[in-house]
């Protein structure tokens, strides 16, 4: 599998970073594009240098390289992940202003009818956020914001992540065991013989200290 892999300068750096990570394990093939904020966000979010992001991926392409072999719908992917993606490069696909690589490898991935995955980081949205994402799911594009569940009881920040990359790689069929998948449940008042429901107590995300 080939996959398009794109870091914006808005914040969760730490979302693109998992899924490369995750991506080399499954053996996928990988070409990586930073922005000049992604790669400023990478530096104050996380603990990860920018080399180090970029030996994860398989290629790595310039920003500003419009000649890069992902730029053309000649060049075979598999689909393309924004991760995350910030609200200018949203309001850019969705009018064609690929005046970015990575605008322009979105670009192709819609006209080429390719799968293309948009982790949006913004809050709270305004009309113009809504409006593009979706216009943006009409024209075919998945659009995934990284919200977390808590039906598994994330006890740190990278059970929260794990949890978003899991569902990320499932919009490309690749197994993972990244999180806890949600089991059935009796109806109320019933018990289940699958799984148990936690009781309040149980509720509480326990806070552990340096957990990442």
């Amino acid at each position: 599998m080939k996959i398009v892999v794109g870091i914006t300068g808005a914040t969760g750096a730490i979302y693109g970073i998992r899924l490369l990570e995750e991506l080399k394990a499954a053996g996928a093939e990988t070409h990586l594009v930073m922005s000049k904020w992604a790669e400023a966000t990478i530096r104050l979010e996380t603990g990860y240098t920018v080399s180090e992001v970029a030996a994860l991926a398989s290629v790595v392409h310039s920003s500003t390289n419009q000649a890069a072999s992902i730029a053309s719908g000649s060049f075979r992917v598999d689909g393309m992940v924004i991760a995350p993606c910030s609200m200018k490069t949203l309001a850019g696909i969705r009018v064609g202003l690929a005046d970015g690589l990575i605008n322009r490898a979105a670009d192709v991935m819609l006209k080429e009818r390719k799968k293309l995955v948009l982790l949006v980081r913004e809050t709270p949205f305004n009309d113009i956020h809504l409006e593009n994402m979706l216009a943006l799911s009409r024209m075919g594009a998945v659009i995934l914001p990284p919200v977390p569940a808590f039906y598994n009881h994330p006890a740190t920040i990278d059970d929260i992540v794990n949890h978003i990359i899991a569902r990320t790689l499932d919009q490309f069929g690749i197994e993972n065991r990244l999180t806890k998948r949600w089991k059935d449940h009796a109806p109320p008042g019933q018990v289940s013989e699958c799984s148990t429901v936690p009781q309040l107590a149980d509720r509480t995300v326990p806070r552990k200290r340096g957990a990442v």
